[in-house]
């Protein structure tokens, strides 16, 4: 096992699809080019409506933004990614509509609000994986590493968890400016914690965020396989593959 091999003294873990799961069928339906989404857009149109009065134009906010998530999506590829805020993209939109800067700052900012309060209310913990958690935490130091665009949201997820004083440090990208798999956030969290990066086992769903990332930066990894995937070739591969952040204990020996 690896705690019995290696002298693990951390595990750190991922948050979304890891810990906590959302529900996008939670989300209101808009249509964009002739099919149905599910998105908060139509959460924000009242907002921008009132702020903007007839200078607001649906179609046009909805072209610039997703012009802006494309951008920013191409900004975040490749091995060492950046972390763009949800505030920096209303923001991009808002000023792609021409609104002036004062104004697109502040309509930003209740337009994340607004973006963020409905996502948080679509996520949540199965008691199994805060369980595990519970479990792990009996034996292991844990922290927490997230590829988040909003920092206060992240934090606030993690409390809603019940089991936010369990770990030992939490990360949001939005708040480091990196995103996994670049290795220095990885480095972050050995750096609050002081340990060695064989000491740490980190868990997450994605090989390429979590696996590739946490390997860059030395420490071991658990991948979470769901519905049967095949892991990608060309990827270190990791030394724990379970089906649930539920099973890890029984992994660990505990």
């Amino acid at each position: 096992m690896v705690a019995v091999e290696t002298g693990l003294k951390a595990v750190v873990i991922d948050l979304y699809d890891t810990l906590v799961s959302w529900n996008p069928h939670a989300l209101p339906t808009i249509e964009r080019h002739g099919r149905e989404i599910r998105s908060t857009a139509p959460l924000l149109f009242p907002e921008l409506e009132s702020a903007l009065g007839a200078r607001f134009d649906r179609e046009a906010f909805m072209e610039a933004h997703d012009s802006v998530a494309g951008e920013i999506m191409a900004e975040r590829l490749g091995d060492n990614p950046i972390e763009i805020t949800c505030l920096e993209r209303f923001s991009r939109t808002l000023k792609r509509g021409g609104i002036p800067v004062a104004d697109a700052q502040a309509l930003a900012g209740r337009l994340r609000s607004i973006h963020m309060g409905r996502i948080r209310d679509v996520t949540h913990a199965p008691p199994e994986r805060v369980a595990a958690i519970k479990k792990v935490a009996e034996h292991y130091r844990v922290g927490l590493i997230s590829n988040f665009d909003d920092a206060e949201t992240g934090d606030l997820i993690v409390r809603d968890t019940g089991i936010h004083e369990l770990f030992e440090t939490v990360i949001i990208s939005a708040d480091t400016g990196l995103r996994k798999p670049h290795p220095q956030i990885f480095r972050i969290a050995l750096d609050r914690m002081k340990l060695a990066p064989h000491e740490v086992l980190y868990v997450g769903d994605t090989p390429h965020d979590d696996v590739l990332g946490s390997k860059r930066a030395g420490m071991h990894s658990a991948w979470i396989r769901r519905r049967d995937r095949d892991f990608p070739e060309g990827l270190p591969a990791p030394d724990l593959i379970i089906s649930d952040l539920s099973e890890l204990p029984e992994k660990l020996g505990l």
